[in-house]
């Protein structure tokens, strides 16, 4: 028994330096791997980036309007499905009398769209507003009249 434990050997150097290297490129591949599939899925999903870029409250003749300029700053088109309003930030209700101009309802990428809506509103008062897209991202804002 003593004869055999004496007689194992370890790996060579040169094998044991082979087998480091191999074991650092396999962790760099991996890695790089995991940071191109987490950077392209990143970016891909940023495509449409809203600011609001200017609110105004205005009336002709009896009827009072809201118009809203929102900013698409993002590399994508972002159409506008919807267009909410209230006197709280939990009590919206959803507006029907909307007109957009493009009538398209689409932000383009690095451009504007106007979005009046046909709104009862009072001097003074603080009315929040959500615009929602078709892929589903909300814009969230809240102005005094």
């Amino acid at each position: 028994m003593r004869k055999m434990l004496k007689s194992k050997e370890g790996i060579s150097p040169i094998l044991a330096t082979l087998l480091l290297i191999v074991i650092a490129v396999a962790a760099v591949i991996v890695t790089y791997a995991w940071v191109m599939t987490f950077t392209t899925s990143t970016t891909s999903q940023s495509g449409a980036v809203l600011n609001l870029e200017n609110i105004r409250f205005y009336n002709i003749s009896t009827t009072k309007y809201v118009e809203v300029v929102i900013r698409n700053s993002g590399t994508a088109d972002a159409k506008v499905e919807e267009v909410y309003a209230g006197t709280s930030s939990t009590s919206l209700t959803k507006q029907t009398t909307v007109t957009y101009t493009p009538s398209t309802q689409i932000a383009s990428a690095g451009s504007s769209l106007n979005v009046t809506i046909t709104y009862t509103w009072t001097t003074g008062t603080r009315y929040y507003f959500k615009v929602a897209t078709e892929a589903g991202q909300t814009l969230p804002f809240n102005e005094v009249a």
